[in-house]
């Protein structure tokens, strides 16, 4: 089962919160806003598969990640609310049309469910190449990084996830790599969720277009969209006081 850090308590009137990280990513990165919420509701952040603490595995399609967050949610007790950004908002997404029963609301942040032309593979090659016996702090690490053209708030964010005194890349990158076309992609997928679903979008990305909405809608049909302001894929970086106070205000709506 996928490893998760839970933050707060049960309530009586608000379900559990799940929250699914993106590509590269672990449920560190969200402990700032987990906390946050955390005051008036249970909030679990998951590792992906091949991310974090939890298992790796050969494979990273949505079907499969999508059965770990069922896992978990039976595991933790369901229904819960949803959240999941980029590749875990896709995870979600598939999630929520295969268990529907499992989620009372969807929040997906910045990606729709359609493939994608952007490979990350370039970002694994760049994580490869880091002479990690040379490391010993992060910024060490950052800094070949920035050598290879990675960008500084990548740089950042690629570095939570490497073990230092371990030596190794908490990311297993060898099937991240070979399954780059699956999370670039979306699988074939039959049905829809018909409960309240939130599609929010950073302002300035352009990972989610109007032209997406008949197939979101097809799906989801109780689909509603809200964009935070200044704010581009990693909207909840960006801006995480607007992000946390939009996901916070459709929880509680």
């Amino acid at each position: 089962m996928l490893s998760y850090t839970e933050f707060g308590e049960s309530h009586t009137n608000t379900p559990p919160l799940v929250i699914a990280h993106g590509l590269f990513g672990s449920g560190r990165n969200w402990g700032v806003i987990a906390k946050r919420l955390s005051d008036t509701r249970r909030v679990i952040t998951p590792d992906m598969r091949n991310h974090g603490q939890s298992p790796r595995k050969d494979t990273q399609t949505y079907p499969d990640m999508a059965q770990d967050l069922a896992e978990l949610i039976q595991h933790i007790g369901g229904p819960v609310d949803l959240l999941g950004h980029s590749m875990g908002g896709k995870a979600s997404m598939v999630m929520a049309l295969q268990h529907p029963q499992l989620l009372r609301r969807l929040i997906v942040a910045d990606i729709a469910p359609v493939p994608y032309a952007h490979t990350q593979s370039h970002q694994i090659d760049a994580m490869k190449a880091v002479d990690l016996n040379a490391v010993t702090r992060r910024s060490e690490a950052a800094e070949q990084l920035g050598q290879q053209g990675v960008e500084p708030a990548l740089q950042s964010f690629f570095t939570q996830s490497l073990d230092v005194a371990g030596k190794q890349w908490r990311l297993n990158l060898d099937v991240l790599d070979a399954q780059m076309p699956h999370i670039i992609g979306f699988p074939e997928v039959s049905g829809t969720f018909e409960n309240p679903t939130l599609f929010l979008t950073g302002a300035d990305s352009d990972y989610v277009t109007p032209q997406d909405r008949p197939r979101i809608k097809s799906l989801f049909p109780a689909a509603k969209f809200a964009k935070i302001p200044q704010s581009g894929h990693w909207l909840h970086a960006d801006r995480p006081r607007e992000f946390e106070a939009a996901v916070r205000t459709y929880l509680d709506s």
